[in-house]
């Protein structure tokens, strides 16, 4: 999670709103990729941390099958990055802080388990949520 900070900081600098995620490969020792909000650097309304991590460890892998792979991001996914999330096939996620208002992982909605899907990742939800929200805090504050 420690990484995926980093990488929400990243994005923080840019002028986007600090969110950063990691997919770990199925070993969960080496990190296949990674990404940071994107949205305003590039205009792009998909460019989300997730989505880029996504991405960028399919291309790595030559598939778009995650299979038993990790992601790791530092707020709770969307509906759009759910979706992304089961349809990449990640075995587990990991996300820092709640998002209350849109997220897809268990407080507004439950997309990623939702027992109607063929693929069910597992989530953990909270790890270093204080430090995940905080960053976002004092983002918007300093908006």
């Amino acid at each position: 999670m420690r990484l995926a900070l980093a990488q929400a900081e990243r994005a923080a600098r840019s002028g986007d709103v600090p969110v950063g995620a990691l997919v770990l490969a199925p070993d969960g020792t080496s990190v296949l990729a990674t990404g940071h909000n994107e949205r305003e650097v590039t205009g792009d309304p998909t460019g989300h941390a997730e989505i880029l991590a996504i991405r960028r460890a399919a291309e790595r892998l030559g598939e778009w099958r995650l299979t038993g792979c990790t992601l790791v991001v530092t707020l709770e996914p969307c509906t759009m990055c759910a979706g992304a999330i089961v349809q990449s096939r990640v075995d587990r996620v990991v996300y820092g802080a709640r998002d209350d208002k849109a997220g897809a992982a268990g407080s507004l909605w439950d997309v990623i388990r939702d027992r109607r899907l063929n693929h069910r990742p597992e989530v953990i939800e909270g790890v270093l949520a204080a430090e995940c929200a905080r960053q976002l805090t004092d983002f918007f504050r300093g908006r």
